[in-house]
């Protein structure tokens, strides 16, 4: 290569590397300030897309077990909340924090104490060790004060419980063989690895749902997740499916006649249209059996919305 080739070569590389750099500033920077500031006053990771934040508030202090098989934290215990605009200027925010039984009444009291509401309380399994809740929150105003209002009630989480050495991680991991490939042509939608995890979400953007003005979008909550561990040959599943209550029927059947086990049937949010019903299911056996059985309850969704 001549010395003017390799002068060329050397320029373009510098010059990608600074449209790169340029690139991440620019896509922080368009993460509104009142946002940023939220992130800082929870000391929280998280990210700003389809303009919604979404903040995780994962139980990784948990060493969690469902019916004797560990499963780590992505499996289904990761907290969060999310705020995006509405009219004039307010925010409205939903979430779903992950709580041991004792966390449950402290938690609840500090949001109500703070003006925000609680929607739901429930389970997501069955035979989990130890026992959680999942709390569904709301609120509208301004970012600021609805972050300095859920901040009380995060600061209670985990303070209940030492944390544990990490050995359902660990042990999730060595048996995570799953050909994610071949599950996500199985559910014909790809799905995001996370550790051993494997998780398929859906939106229903079939559905238009909105309050204040603002979209009620995927990542607000309104969406339907499997998520996979394991191997090929001994899988398991978790998830959630939303659904109109015309469709919860036909999808109770579907993953009963699948071998799924339904633990929860219940709302999320109030007030909302049109209505919406959460369902959680789990299973165990062969990792596609699992996804032909989360496929065929996906496929009985929108089918009144379809022309």
């Amino acid at each position: 290569m001549t010395a003017v080739k390799k002068y060329k070569a050397i320029l373009t590389m510098v010059s990608a590397i600074c449209i790169s750099g340029f690139a991440q500033l620019s896509e922080a920077q368009e993460v509104p300030s009142d946002y940023q500031q939220v992130l800082k006053i929870v000391s929280k990771q998280g990210d700003y897309k389809a303009n919604v934040l979404k903040v995780n508030i994962p139980r990784n202090d948990l060493h969690m077990k469902i019916a004797d098989y560990s499963v780590p934290t992505a499996f289904g215990f990761g907290g969060w909340f999310a705020m995006t605009k509405g009219d004039g200027g307010d925010d409205v925010l939903m979430g779903d924090l992950v709580l041991t039984q004792d966390e449950v009444s402290p938690v609840m009291s500090a949001l109500l104490d703070h003006g925000l509401e609680v929607t739901a309380l429930h389970n997501h399994f069955f035979w989990d060790e130890p026992r959680v809740f999942f709390m569904h929150i709301h609120g509208h105003g301004k970012a600021l004060d609805l972050v300095n209002q859920i901040k009380p009630a995060i600061d209670l989480i985990g303070q209940h419980k030492q944390v544990e050495s990490g050995q359902a991680s660990s042990a999730a991991q060595k048996e995570s063989t799953l050909d994610t490939e071949k599950i996500a042509k199985i559910v014909s939608h790809s799905g995001d690895k996370s550790g051993p995890v494997y998780k398929i979400t859906v939106g229903r953007d079939d559905l238009d749902v909105k309050e204040m003005g603002a979209s009620i979008n995927s990542r607000m909550g309104l969406n339907t997740w499997a998520a996979f561990v394991g191997s090929n040959e001994d899988a398991a599943v978790a998830g959630d499916i939303a659904m109109l209550e015309s469709e919860v029927q036909p999808v109770l059947k579907t993953l009963r006649a699948h071998g799924l086990d339904v633990v929860a049937i219940h709302h999320h949010m109030l007030n909302s249209r049109p209505v919406i019903i959460f369902l959680h299911y789990w299973g165990r056996g062969s990792a596609d059996k699992l996804a032909t059985g989360f496929k065929s309850a996906l496929d009985e969704l929108g089918k009144g919305n379809k022309p």
